[in-house]
């Protein structure tokens, strides 16, 4: 299984819904899908399950279907990890996210350091997401684990990095996404490094992921054009895209006076499909899913069709840079 981080520490950039999408996508290709909600907010699960079916998951009390539930007796010394729950989405399996995961953000801060001291619990606390993504992944045999983060770079993020093989960044065409960039990248390189340091302590009968966390490219999600905010202001932002990415993602020179289209590293440029949300919302599918008796009718039928061809050619691009990397 492939497992694959979106990360940008900037929000608002529609991370999760390319994760979402990308998640239907690979399933219609004929993969088998993981979709992974270690964002506290679960913002994925609620794309994929409505509100009144959620209580079942979200009870008064601890929920037992969730994330979180697997890791819980690990946390609080009564045991390892337990079986996760995988909840079957139309043959996508779903990591059901959970609102308490942010309460684990002291505790993972605090078992980082330990794992230099060799420390058992220390690198089962820190490997848990790895191994509950393991877990579910031989549940629904998955050939892809679609991973959805939240928009910073605290401890649940690197727990969650470390659990990743590869990583994709979404970008808006803005200035904040830019600014995002130069922390993000040397961010990734220095939890890449340390987790690497960590591992020569690791104890021998300690399973622990590789950490590998290879940025794979990035996909700009593209902004409608408005009055205040003319196309060539996108375009500004977006000629620096390439330049910032290649210096401060992969910490080498490149970039300078490349388009993004013309950057190997940007694996698409989505166009925004505002018009086709709020029916895909409603109808609780994915834009490129919609029909005529979802309100998808006269020219949302030609911008369903477009949102299908740009995501397909974006899960096949993904899938082949994570096959170059496998080389």
């Amino acid at each position: 299984m492939k497992t694959i981080a979106f990360l940008n520490n900037k929000g608002g950039v529609g991370k999760t819904a390319l994760v979402h999408h990308l998640a239907w996508m690979f399933a219609d290709n004929g993969w088998s899908v993981l979709a992974a909600d270690l964002d506290p907010q679960a913002n994925l699960t609620t794309m994929f399950i409505d509100e009144e079916s959620l209580e079942a998951f979200w009870p008064e009390g601890r929920s037992t279907q969730t994330v979180l539930a697997p890791i819980r007796p690990l946390l609080e010394g009564e045991g390892g990890i337990e079986e996760p729950h995988v909840e079957d989405v139309d043959d996508i399996g779903l990591l059901v996210g959970d609102l308490a995961l942010s309460g684990l953000e002291d505790e993972l801060s605090m078992q980082w350091p330990w794992c230099l001291d060799g420390s058992k619990r220390a690198f089962r606390v820190i490997g848990a997401f790895a191994e509950v993504l393991r877990r579910a992944g031989s549940v629904c045999e998955a050939d892809f684990a679609l991973v959805d983060v939240g928009p910073n770079l605290g401890a649940i993020n690197r727990a969650a990095l470390i659990a990743a093989d590869y990583v994709v960044v979404p970008l808006g065409p803005d200035l904040f996404s830019l600014k995002g960039l130069r922390n993000l990248g040397p961010t990734l390189r220095k939890w890449r490094k340390e987790w690497q340091e960590r591992l020569q302590k690791r104890p021998q009968d300690v399973q622990a992921p590789e950490g590998r966390m290879t940025p794979i490219g990035y996909v700009v999600m593209q902004h409608s054009a408005r009055l205040d905010r003319p196309v060539k202001a996108y375009a500004k932002w977006m000629d620096r895209i390439p330049y910032t990415y290649h210096q401060y993602v992969l910490g080498e020179e490149g970039g300078s006076g490349l388009s993004v289209q013309e950057d190997s590293h940007c694996l698409a440029t989505l166009k925004d499909y505002r018009s086709l949300m709020p029916m895909a919302q409603e109808a609780r599918k994915p834009m490129f899913h919609l029909k005529p008796a979802d309100g998808a009718i006269g020219s949302h039928v030609g911008a369903v069709q477009n949102c299908y061809r740009d995501f397909r050619v974006l899960a096949e691009t993904i899938n082949s840079r994570t096959e170059e990397e496998d080389k």
